[in-house]
């Protein structure tokens, strides 16, 4: 008796429902998703063996320029509803007698990025959306000499508005030693004595040896 065979289907999985999931992601980290704004001078930083990650929040950074400037940031902390970065501003404001409008607070608290200009350049920065402009006052970062320390301002100011704020600094592998030292010495005179370097991770190799 001949043998029944049974036709066979072969399998067919509908990819339909996946695509718009996946359209749908897309979609959501473009909208959502801002670009990283680039520092305002290159900062090509040494390399050490070190893997220890700075802290992800509550941090003021000092950037080290080859070209001897220094820039500045800080962050909102680990809750944004502190505003730490506004009443950091308001308060630097208050000492050089600049009143900052809230739409000029509102845009310091969203820059993403370093800053490197005297105090008195502030308002101008946060009004202009020329990036030119932008660069152009902060050709002599931010100032450090003994007349008019505006860096140990900033320092003094973070720390009184968060206490829990914790330094970090970034320079250049070039940067000039005496920038360096000035710098230290102001963080020192601040009461920080501790602080993160920022560099980049070096990849060492694991020689094997046969016995």
């Amino acid at each position: 008796m001949p043998k029944i065979k049974l036709h066979t289907k072969s399998p067919h999985i509908d990819m339909t429902p996946m695509v718009d999931l996946f359209s749908v992601v897309l979609t959501f980290l473009m909208l959502t998703t801002t670009m990283r704004q680039p520092e305002p001078a290159p900062i090509d930083t040494p390399f050490s063996v070190s893997d220890k990650t700075a802290p992800d929040a509550n941090i003021m950074t000092l950037l080290l320029s080859e070209d001897n400037r220094v820039f500045y940031n800080i962050d909102n902390g680990s809750d944004t509803s502190f505003h730490f970065k506004g009443k950091i501003l308001t308060e630097m404001g208050t000492r050089y007698n600049i009143t900052f409008t809230p739409e000029e607070v509102k845009q310091f608290e969203a820059y993403p990025s370093s800053f490197g200009m005297p105090i008195q350049n502030m308002k101008s920065f946060l009004n202009t959306k020329d990036a030119k402009e932008r660069e152009a006052l902060q050709v002599k970062g931010i100032p450090i000499d003994s007349t008019d320390n505006q860096l140990a301002l900033w320092v003094l100011v973070t720390r009184l508005v968060n206490p829990k704020v914790q330094a970090c600094i970034k320079g250049d592998n070039d940067a000039p030693y005496p920038l360096v030292k000035k710098v230290l010495d102001i963080m020192q005179d601040k009461k920080v004595n501790r602080f993160n370097l920022i560099t980049n991770l070096e990849a060492t190799k694991v020689m094997l040896t046969e016995e």
